[in-house]
């Protein structure tokens, strides 16, 4: 497994950019065919909504990929 910890700057990422941004996905549209194929998890669900706003607490997994998200508020 390959952990990942997203520091937020805002109180939230909407999941296929967070995909994105982590280059767990190559662009938003790729993320967006992972997020419907039922392939990401979000605190153990899988999650098929696109824009699902991730905060501070969560994780996100894909595959091998695990990503611990921490607010802004929390420090790394």
């Amino acid at each position: 497994m390959n952990p990942h910890t997203f520091q937020l700057d805002k109180p939230f990422v909407e999941l296929h950019v967070l995909l994105k941004l982590l280059a767990i996905a190559s662009s938003g549209g790729a993320a967006k065919v992972m997020i419907a194929a039922g392939e990401v998890c979000v605190d153990g669900k899988v999650e098929t909504r696109k824009a699902c706003k991730i905060r501070g607490g969560q994780v996100v997994r894909v595959a091998d990929e695990e990503v611990q998200v921490v607010s802004a508020e929390q420090p790394v």
